[in-house]
């Protein structure tokens, strides 16, 4: 992944640098101390991971990242913990608060890296339409190839050998696997609860005890993944 670092403090600059050069996968297009010289940066060049600080002189980063018309993965970097929830509601990957590890940073990049493979499995998956892969995507049932728009998608269920998608259109069964269908779901409409349940933000009616509520059903949550669920689809880290 490409990317770039932008902080007014040389030491933090300095420091994420030396983790990024520890770390597979991660490419430094450049370092800044200027959020306008990295605005210059984001328009010439393909990013895939910012590393962005939140306060500095001359743009703040939450000013800067919501001036962007399609902005890459963003991890904050801060001192400061009073910006936390308006990164959540900012879409933002992660939360560095200052001065973290080096393990945590992998913790944050590890996240960058799943949500890039996806994207590419998407952008790449010869079961996606590749004109409208933000609209529908296709599968095979009985035979045939159907194809189903993802707003219409409520939940995706594992179900052994194949899946079940349930949409306002119906109920469809085809012999995929559950992981497969998480790569070509666009992950900021839709989030894994369980391991045999996917299910989309939009379509969530209510949080009751460890269930999801969506229409007649009962989706059952993940201890583990409880926490996400309720800051991705209800936009609070508590609950």
């Amino acid at each position: 992944m490409r990317t770039l670092i932008v902080d007014d403090e040389y030491l933090a600059l300095n420091l994420l640098e030396t983790f990024i050069s520890k770390t597979p996968g991660l490419e430094l297009v450049a370092k800044t101390k200027s959020p306008i010289e990295a605005l210059e940066i984001l328009e010439r060049e393909q990013v895939d991971l910012l590393f962005l600080d939140i306060q500095m002189p001359e743009l703040t980063g939450n000013k800067l990242l919501k001036s962007l018309h399609n902005p890459p993965q963003v991890v904050f970097t801060t001192a400061y913990s009073d910006y936390a929830i308006e990164a959540f509601e900012l879409n933002v990957l992660d939360y560095l608060l200052k001065p973290f590890s080096f393990e945590r940073f992998l913790q944050a990049v590890n996240k960058a890296k799943i949500t890039h493979r996806q994207k590419l499995i998407l952008e790449h998956s010869p079961t996606v339409n590749p004109d409208k892969s933000a609209e529908f995507i296709t599968i095979k049932v009985d035979g045939k190839i159907v194809k189903l728009k993802i707003e219409e998608i409520f939940f995706v269920e594992g179900l052994k050998e194949y899946v079940r998608l349930v949409c306002q259109s119906g109920r469809y069964v085809t012999f995929e696997r559950m992981k497969n269908l998480e790569a070509m779901l666009p992950d900021h409409l839709f989030i894994r609860v369980h391991k045999s349940y996917i299910v989309a933000h939009n379509h969530v009616r209510a949080l009751n005890g460890n269930r999801l509520e969506i229409n007649e059903y009962l989706i059952p949550v993940s201890r583990s993944k409880r926490e996400e669920v309720v800051e991705k689809i209800f936009g609070s880290r508590k609950g």
